[in-house]
């Protein structure tokens, strides 16, 4: 399937790290979503019933990251991977969360992954 939906720049405040001063303080993570699925049926109808709702996948991101409290983006990923499949259906998606100001001199840090079949 060639459709999709995506989130780009979602910011997220949740507890994420491994040092003990970092699970004590909430850091921005900021997630890139691409989510495999069939635009054709909400494009002829226009109903966002028809639809995947970007803003309710939005929230699902967040309450689940915020959560997890995960120690390393990997898990962080992982996890939120198979809720948005599990939760929405979706059969594909690529998911970036990005870590900004983790390491001196770099803009982020992050994780990419993609899973399922497109």
């Amino acid at each position: 399937m060639a459709d999709s939906v995506f989130i780009e720049g979602l910011v997220v405040e949740t507890v994420v790290g491994v040092y003990d001063w970092e699970r004590e303080v909430t850091q921005s993570l900021v997630i890139d979503l691409e989510m495999a699925w069939d635009n054709r049926v909400p494009g002829r109808s226009d109903d966002v019933a028809d639809a995947l709702d970007y803003a309710t996948v939005s929230r699902r991101v967040e309450t689940c990251l915020k959560a997890l409290r995960p120690k390393l983006l990997e898990h962080g990923a992982e996890v939120l991977a198979g809720v948005l499949q599990a939760e929405f259906g979706v059969i594909w998606l690529r998911l970036a969360i990005r870590k900004p100001g983790a390491v001196p001199g770099a803009k982020a840090v992050g994780v990419c992954i993609e899973r399922g079949a497109r």
